[in-house]
């Protein structure tokens, strides 16, 4: 029998939740009974996330974060601790891209930010809370990826570097963590209605733009938050899954199949 709110007790830290599938990832989370840290750089965003999720008589709380801070990241962790005496689950969400161009016109700059973001934000949380997942035996990390390592395309080469480190980060660390109580999976979205999309396409999205997006993909619509927020569900409640670890789920209406 299904207990009533699957993620019922638990404490989990959602970054880049201010906003896109990190907003809705946060917000299942809650209806589902987790007390959500909502973790992001942009106070506005994710004050506004939180008062939503408790005008619905759920729980969270906000955290503002800089995902490419060490000692943001050892913040969180003490933060959790003295609030909540734990934290259960741990999704890393924050993404960026620059705009899609001609590969050669990336700067420099662009190529750093993306890769701390994506990336090395993940060793910074790897760090700060593999220790307190061994210290109580157990832990649930989701890494949230991108399909675009699905099918390699033109202009977004290091975006594309950068998820296909978070997939075999996310393998990895299953391998040397998971005989110690700490599940790993990833989930990879398609594209979506979020801020990134005009980065992605290079444009203002429009009907026509959006409509060509939506026709190869079987199931005739983009990727919602909603739908992301399922996946890493899946992976996060224990009444679903317990015996999965280091697995990439793609979220893509069937696109990459």
């Amino acid at each position: 029998m299904a207990p009533t709110k699957l993620l019922e007790s638990q404490v989990a830290l959602v970054t880049g939740s201010g906003s896109g599938y990190g907003k809705g990832i946060a917000q299942l989370f809650a209806h589902e009974g987790a007390v959500v840290i909502v973790a992001d750089i942009n106070e506005e965003a994710g004050h506004r996330v939180v008062e939503a999720i408790r005008a619905n008589g759920d729980k969270a709380e906000f955290l503002k974060l800089d995902v490419t801070d060490p000692e943001g990241w050892k913040k969180a962790v003490d933060f959790a601790k003295n609030e909540f005496g734990q934290i259960d689950i741990l999704v890393n969400n924050a993404g960026w891209t620059y705009r899609r161009k001609d590969t050669e016109l990336v700067t420099e700059f662009e190529y750093n930010k993306v890769f701390d973001i994506n990336v090395k934000s993940i060793f910074y949380a790897t760090n700060a809370l593999i220790p307190h997942f061994l210290e109580r035996g157990r832990g649930n990390i989701v890494n949230i990826g991108s399909c675009i390592t699905e099918n390699p395309t033109t202009g977004l080469p290091w975006y594309g570097a950068t998820k296909g480190a978070v997939d075999m980060i996310t393998r990895h660390l299953a391998a040397e963590y998971s005989p110690k109580g700490i599940r790993v999976n990833g989930v990879s979205p398609s594209i979506g209605e979020t801020a990134l999309m005009r980065d992605f396409i290079a444009q203002e999205p429009d009907e026509i733009s959006k409509a060509a997006l939506v026709a190869p993909v079987p199931l005739q619509r983009l990727c919602t938050p909603a739908d992301v927020a399922k996946g890493a569900l899946y992976f996060a409640t224990s009444y679903f899954n317990d015996f999965q670890t280091g697995i990439i789920l793609r979220v893509d209406g069937g696109h990459y199949i």
